[in-house]
């Protein structure tokens, strides 16, 4: 097990890989779908740099580390959309959400076949690095698929809900970072994300 100090420096880069991925997903859904706002703010890039959210992508991370936290995840700085101009904005909106997190268990899937590939062959240190990467991308996907606004899961949700519930879901965007963090100081991650992440684990045979 890489120790606290030393485990952080080596994973962030990894967490960083994880979430840039994540936001230029979403970018490129949308551009592919009609709003080209993501492409003129130069956030379809993969440089990690211009998708920092110092909270989300540097101390949140940091002082999950710090205290030992059964896992690590945040998030990075959204890329901007703009639903008006993507053709079918209520549909649309559903696939540009879910382009995020399925990006993610994407990345982990191609991982983990190359840390199998790589078993016997390269390093341990590179295989248990390439292990983290697939967590770290596990723990973004599922946090991210959270109904919550303003997390991916609540543009699905809203995909998915009759127009009626338009108003429900804005009374959430209004109060959502609050219940995501009441649900957070209640362990969300030791008794959801955790559960989930290690059965998903087993499932991929690592």
């Amino acid at each position: 097990m890489i120790n606290t100090v030393v485990g952080f420096f080596l994973i962030f880069p990894l967490f960083m890989a994880a979430v840039t991925v994540h936001e230029v997903s979403h970018g490129w859904v949308a551009f592919r779908l009609g709003d080209t706002t993501a492409q003129r703010a130069g956030r379809l890039t993969l440089n990690p740099l211009r998708h920092i959210d110092p909270f989300g992508t540097i101390l949140l991370p940091l002082l999950l580390r710090l205290v030992n936290a059964p896992l690590m995840f945040g998030w990075a700085k959204p890329v901007p959309i703009n639903a008006l101009n993507l053709r079918h904005p209520r549909r649309d909106l559903l696939w540009v959400g879910a382009a995020g997190p399925a990006a993610n268990f994407l990345f982990a899937a191609v991982v983990t076949g190359l840390v199998k590939l790589g078993e016997g062959m390269i390093p341990p240190l590179a295989l248990e690095l390439g292990k983290y990467l697939i967590l770290i991308n596990l723990v973004l996907g599922l946090f991210n698929l959270l109904p919550i606004p303003p997390l991916d899961g609540s543009r699905v949700l809203a995909g998915l809900l009759p127009a009626r519930f338009t108003g429900v879901m804005v009374l959430l965007e209004r109060w959502g970072f609050f219940l995501i963090l009441l649900l957070l100081l209640m362990g969300l991650d030791e008794w959801l994300l955790k559960p989930v992440v290690e059965g998903l684990v087993r499932w991929l045979g690592l």
